[in-house]
């Protein structure tokens, strides 16, 4: 036997119309997802992203190449090889998973998971103030050489302080260690 629960007719649950059915996503506002193409069709996926009138952004730097010939030619390359960004509802997402080329969209599990909008907005206003390349990622706590300066090839532990990089070199033999502060574009990760 089911219970019937008693309820004020003003008193709404969390995520209920007054008809008493779910809101749809549909009524969610736009969030930006990280989408993960097959290597090197970031920019067909982002062809496709336009032709289907779904919101997208692909960062791109200009690299020199030097071909075989001799020719030197400026080549847009995606900053981040590999990710497309779309700005979709979260029921908007079955749409760019049928695009071809977009093998997933990042997220934890099988949950898509979106990114925060100030820093899709940030890259894309940043992107025609300054010089951006891709760097390889550094994350706290791992190894870290430097490799210009005049501390070029000290290896030391990547810290952080307040909003500065800093790496904590270690001298073995007397077992002291010193902390310097190093720009981000100075280090490169050290594989074990």
């Amino acid at each position: 036997m089911y219970g019937v629960s008693e309820q004020m007719p003003g008193d709404l649950d969390a995520g209920m119309s007054p008809s008493g059915a779910l809101v749809s996503s549909a009524m969610e506002s736009p969030k930006w997802f990280a989408v993960y193409t097959t290597p090197r069709h970031e920019k067909a996926v982002a062809k496709h992203f336009e032709f289907r009138a779904i919101e997208s952004f692909l960062p791109v730097y200009t690299e020199m190449h030097r071909w075989k010939n001799g020719c030197r030619v400026n080549v847009e390359q995606p900053l981040f090889p590999g990710y497309v960004f779309a700005r979709v509802r979260r029921g908007g997402t079955t749409q760019v998973l049928s695009v071809p080329g977009v093998l997933l969209i990042v997220g934890s599990g099988r949950e898509p998971q979106a990114l925060p909008d100030f820093e899709i907005e940030a890259l894309r206003s940043g992107l025609r103030l300054r010089r951006f390349e891709p760097h390889p990622y550094l994350v706290v706590g791992e190894r870290a050489r430097i490799k210009s300066g005049s501390l070029a090839g000290m290896v030391g532990v990547l810290t952080r302080k307040k909003n500065n990089l800093r790496v904590v070199l270690t001298l073995e033999l007397i077992m002291r260690s010193v902390a310097v502060e190093v720009d981000a574009d100075e280090l490169e990760r050290v594989n074990a």
